[in-house]
């Protein structure tokens, strides 16, 4: 597997992929998708143990981060099923990186 680290991430991005990460269930879901490859929403609900509704919210937050993938797919019944899956990521967090990084915030800091 090839992760994205052969180019500087960005400060924005490096900020987002933290924060989308700074929470157990999401930690779970990459977890969960990592081990059993992609899967639709309701079986990976059923297989974390937390509901529809809030899993959704917390992929809507790892997919703005660029962490996993969704697709909408038909199943042989006709159903509409949302697939997920991991998107190869990898950040080298060294003090150079974070430096190098954060040069390029477009955000300000909170006061």
């Amino acid at each position: 597997m090839k992760y994205e680290t052969e180019r500087p991430i960005g400060g924005d991005r490096l900020l987002a992929m933290l924060a989308a990460l700074a929470n157990p269930h999401r930690l779970r879901i990459i977890a969960a998708l990592t081990r059993g490859g992609r899967n639709y929403v309701s079986r990976l609900a059923r297989e974390i143990g937390i509901s529809r509704p809030l899993l959704h919210l917390h992929l809507q937050r790892l997919e703005e981060a660029g962490l996993v993938a969704g697709r909408l797919e038909l199943s042989a019944d006709g159903k509409a099923l949302n697939y997920f899956e991991v998107v190869d990521f990898g950040v080298d967090l060294t003090p150079a990186a974070i430096t190098a990084a954060a040069t390029t915030l477009t955000s300000k800091p909170e006061t």
